[in-house]
This record gives C-alpha cells, structure tokens and sequence, in this order.
C-alpha cells in the first residue's frame, strides 16, 4: 500500500511540474520574430512619410527631413558591411563621422533606427506620439533578440552618429530662414502673385539659402532666363501661353489620369460652395522615396544597400529643390493660371490646383529627374517597376519602363494639370540630371 501511495504521489509530482513548466511557457514572454533589416529600413521611411502627410510639410522642408535621417540611418548601418565608406563625410559640411568601439558588440539595425528617428525628431517633426509607439515596438523587439550590453551600445552608438548629423542640421541656415517676411510677389507684369483658389503666399522664398549637401551653390547649374513676358501674338511667351491653353482644354482621360497621379500636392483646399476643407497628400520627395522602397524590394538589395539608396536618393532630392527654389525666386515667373484668365478665358481653370510659388522652373521635373539618375546609377538602366508608392492615398498604381520614364511622365504631367509651361518642365527635367550627375560623380563614381 505504502508503495502503491508512493509511485501515485510520483505521478502527481510529474504532472504537477509538467503542468508548472507549460504555464511559465505560455506565460514568458514570446520570443519575437528574426528582423528584417530591409523591412525595418523602409518601415522607417514609411512611417516618416506618413507623419511628414500629417504634419503637412512643405516639400522642401519635407526633403531635409528625408535627407538628415536618411544620412544617418546609412551612417550607423554601414559597419555592417566591411569596406563600406562614409558617405557624410563626402558633403558639404558634416567632417569626420563617428566609429564603433572596438571592443563592444553591436547591432546596427537597432543603431541605424535610433540615429535615423533620434534625426527625425529634432529636425524637427510634430506628431511625436505615432512616432513613439513605433519606436518602442521596435525597441521592444530589439531587446527581446539581444543581451543588454549590446541593446545599450547599439542605442547609445546610434544616438552618437545622430549627433553629429543634427550639428550639422543646426547650422544649414534652416533655422535662419523661419522668420523671414512673406513673399507676395509682385504685379509687375509677368512677376508672379499669389494664384487661386487660395492667393496664398509664396512658399520657402529664401530656400537657396540652404547649405547644399553636394552643390557648390545654389545657382550652381542656374538655367537660363525664361523668356520676356510679351503677350503679343508670335512672341515666344504667347506661344508658351497658348500651348498650356489648347493642352488642357483639350485633356484626353489618359492626360488626366496622369495629371492626379504626380500632383502630390501636400495639401490642397478643396471648395464646395460655401464649405472648405483641406486634402493631405504625399510630397514630391516623398513619393521617389516610396519609388526607391519598391527598387530596393524588387531588386532585393542587402540592408546597407538599401540604406544606401534612401541616403543618395534623399540628397538628390535635397539638393535639386534647392537648385530649382533658387531660379524661382530669382526670376518669379508669371504662373499661367494667372494670365490665361487676365488675357484668355475669365472662366479657365488649371486641372491641378497651382501650387503657392513662382513658375519658373518646375519642382517637379527637376527634383524626379535628379532622384530617377542617381537610382539608375544605384541600379540599372530601363528597369521597368510598378509604382504604389502613392496607392494607400490616391489608390492608384502606374508601369514603368524605366525610371527615367517615371520622371518624364511626372514632368509631363504639370503641363496636364495646366501648372506649368512646356519649357519650365523641360528645363527643370535638364537640371535635375545635372544635379544627379553631381551626387553620382561625388558619391557613386
């Protein structure tokens, strides 16, 4: 009997300690996922679009946002990778980058995010609040994958390269540039003046007074002056006019559709008889970021690889809104909302909605022609894709041949939308090559 007690008792204790170790089980905390370091890089600048949509920021100041944090996402990713160089310390005003503790161990994804919202942060954005709960999710997942030493370091590292990437942010002439007076324009004629619906001010009048990241200056590949303003019929700017005219009251759909899908327009006011609201949409910038998240997918780059597309594709963008900023605001040319209604038709409307600067040359086309060169470099020629970049706000997709034609068609596209003359996008389209063939020459080449 005793016995008989005694293996039952050893039974009992068995089952009791299985039934101990599976509840512990169930109950420690899950064990997370491997991470992409891939996915965590264009998770990052998908969430910054997504708080820059939100915060609703110009698209220049937009692309010093990508620009900063992108730097230094690359900046601390880069010692994954041996024989990776720096590619700060190749720009305009940043010197000498941080270095790895030899004798400490990192992870450098986790290094990399930390430097890139540590960036992001303070250059600076608003909605913090759905930037901390993503952070703390990566974070959370990073400590669940290393020893506290390495978690540590790797944080303290990243808070390293952001600090000197936002030194050198600090002193850019950003800051300067805040609280300078409107821009009005003027009503000389053929000067630019605030357009309908909106007759808003000028946007980021004294943007040429950034510090480039590769340019010499500002007017470093300045275009030559647009034409004189003369409205008499055979005079090259009445042809100018006439053809913007004649294009867009004669949109076919296709026209239209490609109108929408590059207007990126961060915000546009919408009328609707006395009720007016206010439509958030990506950036310029922001949309070739996306572009270069589905070419590092598609392509299947390594981490540094990517990050290194984020970074040159940021500075191409940085710089060739401030090559462009510094003709518009140098020649403050007429927009032809403006004179089509004054000298044309009362009643016409651009398809598009203008946007709140002078005409001369086209953002568009240079800043999408700049980024297009620098990732063909990264990549290849004629790589064809499919665009979703803008899918989750305006629900479209579009094929591309090449990325070249992404840009063209973008470029095209402000002629549709009765924006822009045929010239400022084509000369746009010229200097931003020339720009992205800089950023090749000093980084890729």
């Amino acid at each position: 009997m005793l016995y008989s007690q005694t293996i039952f008792m050893k039974r009992i204790s068995k089952t009791l300690f299985a039934a101990i170790c599976l509840a512990a089980i169930a109950c420690s905390p899950k064990k997370s996922e491997p991470i992409d370091s891939v996915k965590l890089l264009i998770n990052n600048e998908d969430q910054l679009t997504q708080v820059i949509i939100y915060d609703v920021f110009t698209p220049p100041v937009a692309s010093r946002i990508y620009v900063y944090s992108s730097i230094a996402a690359y900046e601390a990713l880069r010692f994954s990778k041996a024989n990776t160089t720096s590619i700060a310390e190749k720009l305009n005003g940043f010197g000498k980058m941080p270095q790895p503790d030899s004798t400490k161990k990192y992870d450098f994804n986790l290094a990399a995010s930390e430097a890139f919202f540590k960036v992001t942060r303070n250059v600076k954005v608003f909605s913090v609040d759905s930037l901390t709960a993503y952070e703390n999710k990566i974070h959370e997942n990073f400590k669940q994958q290393l020893d506290e030493a390495t978690y540590q370091a790797s944080v303290a590292f990243g808070d390293t390269i952001a600090a000197v990437v936002l030194k050198r942010a600090k002193n850019d002439g950003y800051f300067k540039s805040r609280g300078k007076a409107k821009y009005l324009g003027s009503e000389e004629p053929g000067k630019w003046r605030p357009t309908p619906p909106d007759y808003a001010d000028g946007v980021e009048w004294c943007w040429n007074t950034m510090q480039p990241m590769v340019l010499d200056s500002a007017s470093q590949f300045k275009p030559i002056p647009p034409p004189k303003y003369d409205l008499k019929p055979g005079s090259v700017y009445s042809g100018m006019l006439k053809e913007v005219y004649d294009i867009t009251t004669h949109l076919t759909e296709e026209q239209k559709t490609i109108a929408r899908y590059w207007d990126d327009n961060p915000f546009v006011i919408e009328h609707a008889g006395h009720m007016m609201f206010g439509n958030k949409k990506i950036t310029p910038g922001g949309h070739w970021i996306g572009i270069a998240s589905q070419i590092i997918e598609q392509e299947k780059a390594d981490p540094v690889k990517a990050a290194q597309t984020f970074a040159i594709t940021s500075i191409a963008l940085y710089d060739a809104f401030i090559s462009c900023w510094d003709e518009k605001y140098r020649s403050s040319y007429v927009r032809p909302v403006t004179v089509i209604k004054e000298s044309i038709d009362k009643n016409w409307m651009p398809f598009l909605q203008t946007p709140p600067f002078p005409e001369y040359t086209s953002g568009h086309s240079t800043i999408t022609a700049s980024a297009a060169t620098v990732l063909t470099k990264l990549y290849r020629d004629n790589l064809s894709f499919t665009d979703s970049s803008d899918y989750h706000y305006i629900g479209m997709k579009r094929n591309f041949t090449s990325l070249h034609a992404a840009a063209a068609e973008c470029s095209i596209s402000r002629v549709y939308g009765g924006i822009h003359y045929m010239l400022s996008v084509n000369t746009g389209a010229e200097a931003g090559k020339k720009v992205g063939g800089l950023v090749v020459k000093k980084l890729l080449e």
